[in-house]
């Protein structure tokens, strides 16, 4: 558990907060099309008035430099063992594997699947500054089975990490994975030579052999460097195979499209939603959801499980990380949900939802 320790605030600290908004990094082109959620140069939010100011995110940045908190060292997480000849093998179970954060292994209709695959040591976008991995991986890289497709939710380093990205690629058999990312991002994978991207827009769907691959809205936003902000979409996914439809939120605020999502699908089999990150609300509350809302999320999309993600990992945000599954066991409780319903696992962990 934690221990009181104020962090030191040094130049390093200060240097790498400025960094992540002057990074050089890839705009993408801007968005022509008159759909509500394009702009002339590219994305907004369906439900948003006003989005966060670069000066509300100095103001939580020097609000923090002076928090007594722990530090990440003070939390430890148990790992789960996991059988890797299992998973490696598996062509026929339905399975999930939290890896940590947001990223997770689907196993579906016999397709091995990562969500949002950060496997580096920071989430950052340099590996010499930056928050750090509190947990490893659950499953290392040199472990996974062979990826047959990859789901981005947006470009934030934290879902978006370039290194982990080129190690898929360049993995024996990485050529033929498939990413699927939000519009305007293709054009990030074509300067690293990753030629097999599909780029979807919300509520555009695909079909990929027995796969229905459905990008749908949520609220957040993008930018990788100082003049990209929102220059590229943020989506959430609905994957469908063999009468099992997965849902994997990314990063949102609670908006009304939750409940889009659950009436034009009538039923999500499993999600993936996240209950961290959410501290201080004045800032936070527009983009990630809390364990209460996460909920409420879980309800509108008429889920019949969801697990938790997007905790525990690396600490990106002002509350303990030990606290998202506490707040989240009280708020399913209050809810009247099954003890099974809404669950989170130990980073590694495997869960088998069907048998095929």
């Amino acid at each position: 558990m934690s221990s009181e320790k104020t962090p030191l605030i040094t130049v390093k600290n200060i240097f790498f907060t400025i960094s992540l908004f002057c990074m050089v990094g890839c705009a993408s082109q801007p968005s022509t099309s008159a759909k509500p959620h394009h702009t002339h140069n590219g994305f907004r939010n369906s439900y948003l008035s006003k989005d966060n100011t670069f000066w509300d995110f100095l103001k939580w940045r020097w609000d923090v430099f002076f928090k007594k908190r722990p530090g990440p060292e003070s939390y430890q997480f148990e790992m789960a063992e996991n059988d890797l000849r299992f998973l490696r093998d598996n062509k026929h179970e339905t399975t999930m594997t939290w890896i940590g954060h947001a990223t997770v292994l689907l196993q579906l209709g016999g397709k091995n699947i990562l969500t949002d695959p950060l496997f580096s040591q920071r989430s950052s976008p340099v590996q010499w500054a930056g928050p750090k991995r509190v947990v490893p991986p659950g499953i290392s890289m040199e472990n996974l089975p062979p990826i047959h497709m990859v789901f981005i939710s947006h470009d934030h380093y934290d879902a978006l990490d370039e290194p982990s990205v080129l190690q898929l690629f360049n993995r024996q058999g990485g050529k033929d994975t498939i990413f699927f990312v939000p519009l305007g991002l293709k054009k990030w994978f074509s300067k690293r030579g990753i030629a097999r991207v599909v780029e979807m827009d919300w509520w555009e769907n695909k079909v990929l052999e027995n796969f229905s691959i459905t990008a749908v809205p949520v609220q957040h936003w993008s930018k990788r460097n100082l003049l990209s902000k929102n220059r590229t979409l943020w989506a959430g996914w609905v994957i469908e195979a063999h009468d099992f439809r997965f849902f994997f939120s990314g990063d949102s605020g609670y908006c009304p499209h939750f409940n889009q999502i659950g009436k034009k699908f009538g039923k999500i089999d499993l999600a993936a939603i996240p209950i961290g990150a959410y501290e201080p609300r004045w800032f936070m509350a527009k983009y990630h959801i809390s364990p209460e809302e996460s909920v409420k999320v879980h309800q509108d999309i008429r889920a019949s499980k969801s697990v938790g993600i997007h905790w525990g990992t690396f600490m990106l945000t002002d509350e303990p990380l030990d606290e998202p599954p506490e707040r989240l066991a009280r708020a399913a409780e209050k809810a009247g949900l099954d003890q099974d319903e809404f669950i989170v696992l130990k980073h590694g962990q495997t869960i088998m939802p069907i048998n095929n």
